[in-house]
Formats: C-alpha cells, sequence, structure tokens
C-alpha cells in the first residue's frame, strides 16, 4: 500500500460503495489517536442484499485498480455488518440499523472526518434487485 497515500484508497473505498448506493458515508482520521488503525471507512445498506453488493464492489474496485486485498474479511454470510480490514484502514458496511446500534461514530467522536468524495449516479451506474425493492416496482 506503500504506493499510494492510504487516505485515497480509502476514499476510492467509498466512492465504489457510493456507485452501489451506500448511505451517510463517514471517513474517520484515527492516526492521531493511536488505534489500530489509520482510518475507518464506515456506511450502510438498507438491505442484506445491498451491503453485499457494496461490499463486492469495495473489493473489485480496491483489488483491480489499487492492487489492494483485505487481509481479513468479516460477516460476509450474515451481511448485517461487513468488516473488510486493510491494515492500514478498515471498511465497515452495515444494515442500518445494525449501523445504529453499535453506532462507531459516537465511539470514535474525538476522530476528525476526511472528505467522502462526491460521486454522481449516472446511467452507468449500478442497480441491483434492492432498487426495484425501494421503488416498488
Amino acid at each position: 500500500m506503500a504506493e499510494y497515500p492510504t487516505v485515497d484508497i480509502v476514499q476510492a473505498a467509498v466512492s465504489a460503495a457510493l456507485n452501489r448506493r451506500a448511505r451517510d458515508p463517514v471517513i474517520l482520521d484515527l492516526r492521531e489517536l493511536g488505534s489500530f488503525t489509520d482510518f475507518f471507512a464506515i456506511c450502510s445498506g438498507t438491505s442484506d442484499i445491498q451491503v453485499e453488493a457494496i461490499s463486492d464492489a469495495v473489493l473489485d474496485e480496491l483489488e483491480e485498480k489499487w492492487n489492494v486485498r483485505p487481509w481479513h474479511r468479516e460477516g460476509v454470510h450474515q451481511s448485517d455488518w461487513v468488516l473488510l480490514d486493510y491494515v492500514d484502514f478498515v471498511v465497515h458496511i452495515f444494515l442500518d440499523e445494525k449501523r445504529k446500534h453499535f453506532n462507531l461514530e459516537r465511539l470514535w467522536i474525538e476522530a476528525p472526518t476526511i472528505e467522502v468524495p462526491d460521486v454522481e449516479l449516472g446511467e452507468d451506474a449500478e442497480f441491483d434487485s434492492y432498487d426495484k425493492e425501494e421503488s416498488n416496482f
């Protein structure tokens, strides 16, 4: 990961999540807090299908374009909280209700936030069955 600044890779992960319609993304900078990692990227989805799709999009983006793979993954089979541990940063993808329950943003309230990249969802944005569920199609 030394080839690229870690913050750039974290922002790419969040962009990939946003392209799968992730909700309320936040990047927390933990470097000054003496944490086990430098950044948390946190976002949520409205269904287990969407959480899985967001996770897949992040994995694909970081492997294909940044040549980065997670050191550890958790929650892939449950899809209510997927954790992708890249050592220098951790991506948390929650179902909305799980995110409210664990409230990592409150737990790490002292951490400054990093700007989340703007992503415009155009005609080529990928939409899955969770969109149809929400749109009542």
